[in-house]
Order: structure tokens, then C-alpha cells, then sequence
């Protein structure tokens, strides 16, 4: 995990309900924190504080959306692929599954095989 938070904290906010709501939610396609209240049938409050959480963790990304009358807004979006808990002599260990784009895969395959 790097340098992340702890093993504890990342469980407690997988753990959380609402935050596990909002991460399927913006699994399927990025969405707005009032889109997100809406389907997730959550107020809005709610979402930003999960939101918050998510992204301390680094669970999601925002990016700035323009609307058609120029107001500005964020959009939501997961983070990972895939969460990976597993359980080793007593201990857990959490792998984090990240999205990467087809160059920063290739770079990292290189530098794995020692290429310079």
C-alpha cells in the first residue's frame, strides 16, 4: 500500500456502508456529488463526508465538469479496479488494485525487467 494510511483505516472505510454505496455507485460511470445523493438516496452532507473519506484513502478522484451555463462543478470517480483483502498469519494485508493507463503499465512492466 505505500504510503497510505494504515491497514485499519482503509478496512474501516470500506467497512462503511455509505462509503461502499458511493464507491459502486461511481464504479459504473463518474457522477456529481448531487447525482451521487440522488441514486444513492443519501443527502448531501452524507456524500461529501464519504467523498472526503474516499479521497484521503485515495479510493477517488475529482475532476472539474463544465455545465452548459458555465458553472463549474466536480465529478466523482473510483479509483481502483479491485480491492484484494487477505488474511496471513494473523495479520491482513490489503492490496489496492489501481487504474493506470497502457503507458504507465508498460513503464512499469520495463522497469520491472531491468530495462534502463
Amino acid at each position: 500500500m505505500g504510503d497510505e494510511r494504515s491497514i485499519e483505516d482503509v478496512l474501516d472505510t470500506i467497512g462503511d456502508q455509505h462509503a461502499r454505496t458511493v464507491l459502486a455507485a461511481i464504479s459504473r460511470e463518474p457522477r456529481s456529488a448531487k447525482e451521487l445523493a440522488e441514486s444513492c438516496d443519501l443527502s448531501l452532507p452524507t456524500i461529501y463526508r464519504r467523498l472526503e473519506l474516499l479521497q484521503d484513502h485515495n479510493l477517488v478522484t475529482e475532476q472539474t465538469a463544465v455545465a452548459e451555463d458555465g458553472n463549474h462543478y466536480k465529478i466523482y470517480e473510483c479509483n481502483f479496479d479491485s480491492t484484494v483483502i487477505r488474511l496471513e498469519d494473523d495479520e491482513y494485508d490489503v492490496r489496492i488494485y489501481r487504474k493506470e493507463n497502457l503507458p504507465d503499465r508498460f513503464t512499469q512492466l520495463w522497469d520491472d525487467l531491468g530495462g534502463e
